[in-house]
C-alpha cells in the first residue's frame, strides 16, 4: 500500500489522537478531573495498540482499537452533554472528580481572556488553592471543554472508519495469500518431485 493509502492515513490519525490526548490529559491533571484522567489513560493505551497493529499489519489489534473508538465517542458525547448541561447534567457537580475534591475544569479559572479574582481571606479551601472562577472570559470553560470533546469525537470517528477499512484490506490480502498457496511451505517442490523421480527410474530400467 502506498503512502496515500488508508493504512498511512490511520497511522496519521492515531498519531494525532495521541498528541491531542496527551494535551487533554495535562489539563485534566491540572484540574484534578479524575474520571477524565482514567478514561484518557485507557484511550492512550488503546491508540498505541491500534498504531502498533497498523504498522505491524495486525488486524486484531486494529479491531480492538475500532471498538474502543466507538466507546471513546460515546464518552466524549457524555462529556459534551455534561459541560453544556444537557439532560439534567450540571457542570458544577463533582461527578468527574469522584467527589474527592472541589476542583472543576482547569479552564474555569484559566480560560481564554479570563481574569482571576483573589478569594476573600479565610474563604478559600484548606489547601490554599483558589477555586474562584475567572471573570470576563472570552470563552466559558464549558464551551472550551465541549470543543475539546468535539475534536475527540471527530478524530475518533475518522479513526473508526479508517480502522474498519484497513482491517478489510488486511483480511482480503490474507485471503488472497492463502489462495495462491502462501502458507504451503513447499508448493513447487511437490510439483516437480514426481516428474524427476519418474525420469530417474526410467534411466535405470533394464533394456
Amino acid at each position: 500500500m502506498g503512502c496515500c493509502s488508508g493504512r498511512c492515513t490511520l497511522i496519521f490519525l492515531c498519531t494525532f489522537q495521541l498528541v491531542t490526548a496527551l494535551e487533554r490529559q495535562v489539563f485534566d491533571f491540572l484540574g484534578y478531573q479524575w474520571a477524565p484522567i482514567l478514561a484518557t489513560f485507557v484511550h492512550i493505551v488503546m491508540v498505541i495498540l491500534g498504531l502498533f497493529g497498523t504498522i505491524q499489519y495486525r488486524p486484531r489489534y486494529i479491531v480492538v482499537y475500532a471498538v474502543w473508538a466507538a466507546i471513546w465517542i460515546t464518552w466524549n458525547v457524555f462529556i459534551t452533554c455534561f459541560y453544556l448541561e444537557v439532560g439534567g447534567l450540571s457542570k458544577d457537580s463533582e461527578l468527574l472528580t469522584f467527589n474527592l475534591s472541589r476542583h472543576r475544569s482547569w479552564w474555569r479559572e484559566h480560560g481564554p481572556g479570563c481574569q482571576r479574582e483573589e478569594p476573600v481571606a479565610g474563604s478559600g479551601p484548606p489547601n490554599g488553592q483558589a477555586l474562584v472562577p475567572g471573570v470576563s472570559c472570552a470563552l466559558e470553560h464549558g464551551y472550551v471543554e465541549a470543543l475539546h470533546s468535539a475534536l475527540q469525537i471527530l478524530v475518533a470517528l475518522l479513526g473508526f472508519v479508517y480502522a474498519c477499512y484497513v482491517v478489510s484490506v488486511f483480511t482480503e490480502e490474507e485471503d488472497s495469500f492463502d489462495f495462491i498457496g502462501g502458507f504451503d511451505p513447499f508448493p513447487l517442490y511437490h510439483v516437480t518431485e514426481k516428474p524427476s523421480n519418474l525420469l530417474f527410474k526410467q534411466a535405470y530400467l533394464p533394456a
